[in-house]
């Protein structure tokens, strides 16, 4: 059985990330495993050591309490001593044969350091629950570039369809796909182009693509504009609960960003996001 990483949330604030992560691994058929961490910055004595101890040992029994009252004793928690647990997420679950790392995120433009860099770093897709009302919609909306021709976005196409077909199929949602063309805003703003016309020519395009899809037209969505923002909108007005995208991680200088596009949806994006790196 394939397995799913929970990453205990730091933030009081957050959504009840374990409840819904032991629930998403009952619908996915995954086993779920439990991790928290706790780190103090204390002096190299015998006294730092005795006090990690007791400190591991509180949350040991923090953590037991609170899966009993979840009525998940059976559910593995591993509680650790580390200082950056995404560092340690990411190598833990690519060494371990994890399939998915579940966490909770605050409000989405307010997303937290460790949240980026999990995303930038990890080998294996990440869904970031969120609390906003939002997520309580039904839908999995798949956001897809058509217009690639690049193999690695091409195989992110695939693995995108993929992983939101079973999500959708687990949850019972209803799937959505969508596809934006790129206009830039001040091309949209002078009215050079004929907005109409660019979506049914999207359309021709891609039609034997869209019908193997093997949904209606209205669960297929070709938009003009700004990626991040219809992305956000489309979300918002299907009340999605699951948005599906990948992520292009770079190497080097530029491995600290995901792509311009991915980063400016998750600054926005109010619902469920399924993130799909490229070297997962």
């Amino acid at each position: 059985m394939s397995k799913l990483f929970i990453i205990e949330p730091q933030e009081a604030a957050q959504t009840d990330v374990i409840a819904k992560g032991v629930e998403l691994a009952k619908l996915l058929n995954k086993e779920p495993q439990v991790f928290a961490y706790c780190y103090e910055s204390l002096p190299q004595t015998v006294v730092y050591e005795e006090a990690e101890q007791q400190i591991l040992a509180h949350k040991k029994r923090q953590m037991a309490e609170k899966m009993q009252r979840m009525g998940a004793e059976d559910v593995p928690v591993n509680v650790t001593w580390y200082k950056y647990l995404c560092e340690h997420a990411v190598n833990y679950s690519k060494e371990n044969d994890f399939d998915l790392i579940v966490k909770g995120m605050c409000e989405s433009d307010h997303m937290l350091p460790t949240d980026w860099h999990l995303l930038r770093t990890t080998k294996v897709p990440v869904m970031l629950l969120t609390e906003n009302p939002l997520n309580q919609g039904s839908g999995v909306l798949l956001a897809l570039d058509l217009d690639t021709i690049k193999p690695e976005k091409l195989r992110l196409n695939e693995q995108i369809l993929q992983q939101g077909r079973q999500l959708a199929e687990a949850t019972g949602s209803e799937l959505h796909v969508a596809h934006i063309v790129r206009v830039p805003k001040i091309i949209r703003d002078l009215e050079v182009l004929n907005m109409q016309q660019l979506v049914k020519e999207a359309y021709q395009r891609h039609q034997t693509l869209l019908d193997d899809l093997g949904l209606d037209k209205e669960q297929i969505h070709i938009i003009c504009g700004d990626p991040a923002q219809c992305l956000y909108q489309l979300t918002c007005r299907l009340r999605s609960q699951y948005l599906v995208m990948g992520a292009c991680q770079r190497q080097g200088l530029m491995g600290w960003v995901i792509g311009n596009t991915a980063e400016a949806i998750l600054h926005h994006i109010r619902c469920n996001v399924l993130v799909i790196p490229t070297t997962s």
